[in-house]
């Protein structure tokens, strides 16, 4: 065949016709023969293809009715599963069901048991009730019957004495007064004596050390607003043209400045200490720089104002370790050095505060004290008065709040605020510390006072001795340090001269501001006087 096919490819046509294949057989019954042969091939290759395929789903048929037959028993056993599953759940929840209404039932009757016992006791309570109605309108019968009783003894009384129940009671109480007087009077001078030889010896030695030991400087510091000038015609540039250069600085500063007759001197008006100084500072700067003028000073003022700032941080830095203090809030720190510009009656606030701390430490190391508190509670205790210019309330109150939101303890916030008695002491340091500040204000030249004032204290202190009556005469002495107190012995006892001594000094408290103490004494005296004829 190979043979055949090999001829028929090297066959050419003739013109003449097809030419015979040399064993006898035509080229076309080969063709014919190759083609039949090719489909029948196809054929065969089709009919095995179909029959392995229909072969190949019919298994695949069987597998699927297999899984299927599985799925439907396994179906089956889980469907059996949840119906058993089903029913004991079902019997459980009869069973729960049955219990619940057993408890509810036993409930039940032990709320009508309890039931039943109340209203027993109701009944037992309105039985009671009714025997105490009857025995109260008992007793109010003879309660009358003892009060008209009591009326016609009573009666009978005022007419044999010739006195009203009134007059009785009164005479009676004016008796036991003038008795209870007397013995008052003379237990309080016997226990005054006794304390005061005692407390005065004590306190004496205490203070006299803590003196002692502190030894601070007696020379005044008084800060001042007066700038000095190198001429007079430096007043006029400083006003500038059309008063423009004062205005400036004034609107900028925040202060007054005041440009008089005073030779080669201005002088700046603040209530705010700090913005004072920043004035005071900035017009020193621009006066010797020379260059006056609004943009200048406006550039001098806000240079100043860091500077100033970082100089009370630093003197509160100082404070805080000329005093011993450690572990302060930096805003607390900050704020002490703001009484570094600060004075009450010329004294520097900052150094007052330094002092007291150290007299307080020494004074509560001669009794035993906390000595740490103490020294901190005496270091701020007038911390108010750095910001009672910005906030309503005395500086006891603002400073106590101030260091309470900054983490002070509770017993220095007591201290702070109570070291003018506007808030309980609640620590013997408290008193330690009022103790300190009065010894540090009062001492020789630690405060002044002008002319004006201390003649107003003067005329306060006798004007308060002389409205309370029996007083005589009052003089305020000692540069008002002390008042003294005349009354009349007729209408002022002992007993009422020490507590006219106490009202006194109390509304000296309360109604005045001084440095130090006062004190008050009041002088009874009888005089007897006879005529020899």
């Amino acid at each position: 065949m190979v043979d055949y096919v090999s001829v028929l490819l090297d066959v050419k046509p003739d013109i003449a016709g097809p030419a015979p294949h040399p064993s006898g057989i035509p080229v076309w019954l080969f063709i014919v023969l190759i083609i039949l042969i090719a489909a029948a091939a196809y054929f065969l290759a089709n009919y095995l293809a179909k029959s392995m395929n229909e072969k190949f789903i019919h298994e695949q048929q069987q597998d699927a009715e297999n899984i299927i037959l599985v799925s439907r028993e396994k179906a089956q056993l889980i469907e059996s599963d949840a119906k058993d599953n089903a029913i004991n759940i079902l019997k459980e929840a009869e069973n729960e069901i049955q219990r619940r209404r057993g408890e509810l039932t036993r409930e039940d009757d032990r709320l009508q048991k309890k039931r039943i016992d109340l209203d027993h006791r109701v009944e037992k309570i309105e039985q009671r009730e009714n025997n105490l109605n009857k025995r109260q309108s008992t007793l109010d019968k003879r309660q009358n019957d003892i009060e008209k009783m009591s009326s016609k003894q009573l009666e009978e009384l005022q007419r044999v004495s010739n006195m009203t129940v009134a007059e009785a009671k009164q005479e009676l109480l004016d008796k036991v007064e003038k008795e209870a007087h007397s013995d008052m009077a003379r237990i309080i001078r016997q226990i005054e004596q006794e304390a005061r030889l005692e407390g005065d010896k004590k306190a004496r030695e205490t203070i006299a050390t803590a003196i002692q030991r502190v030894a601070s400087d007696q020379v005044n510091e008084i800060t001042t607003s007066i700038v000095n000038l190198p001429g007079e015609e430096m007043k006029g540039r400083i006003v500038g043209r059309n008063g423009r250069n004062i205005r400036a600085f004034e609107q900028a500063a925040g202060v007054d400045v005041i440009v008089d007759d005073t030779p080669e001197a201005v002088m700046i008006s603040c209530f705010d200490p700090i913005r004072r100084e920043i004035a005071r500072r900035s017009l020193d700067r621009l006066i010797q720089d020379g260059r006056i003028h609004p943009a200048h000073i406006e550039k001098v003022l806000n240079e100043e104002e860091k500077e100033v700032s970082r100089l009370i941080v630093e003197a509160g830095e100082q404070a805080t370790y000329d005093a011993g203090v450690v572990g302060l809030h930096p805003e607390i720190i900050k704020m002490l050095g703001r009484l570094k510009y600060r004075t009450s009656y010329g004294q520097n606030q900052l150094n007052h505060s330094i002092e007291t701390s150290k007299l307080a430490s020494v004074i509560a190391s001669e009794l035993g004290a906390d000595v740490e508190l103490a020294r901190l509670g005496a270091l701020l205790h007038d911390l108010g008065k750095s910001m009672d210019h910005n906030t309503e309330g005395t500086h006891a109150k603002i400073g106590a709040e101030f260091a309470k939101r900054y983490g002070v303890n509770a017993k220095a916030v007591n201290i702070i605020a109570s070291h003018h008695h506007e808030v309980e002491q609640e620590s013997v340091e408290a008193v330690i510390v009022e103790a300190a500040d009065a010894i540090s204000g009062a001492r020789p030249g630690a405060r002044r006072e002008d002319l004006d004032q201390y003649i107003k204290r003067l005329r306060a202190l006798e004007e308060i001795a002389n409205s309370h009556k029996g007083v005589t005469n009052s003089y305020a002495i000692q540069a008002g340090r002390e008042v003294r107190i005349i009354v009349t012995p007729e209408e002022v006892d002992d007993y009422t001269a020490h507590q006219m001594a106490r009202d006194i000094a109390n509304q000296v408290e309360e109604t005045m501001q001084y440095p130090g103490q006062i004190k008050v004494t009041v002088i009874r005296e009888t005089r007897a006087v006879e005529y020899a004829k």
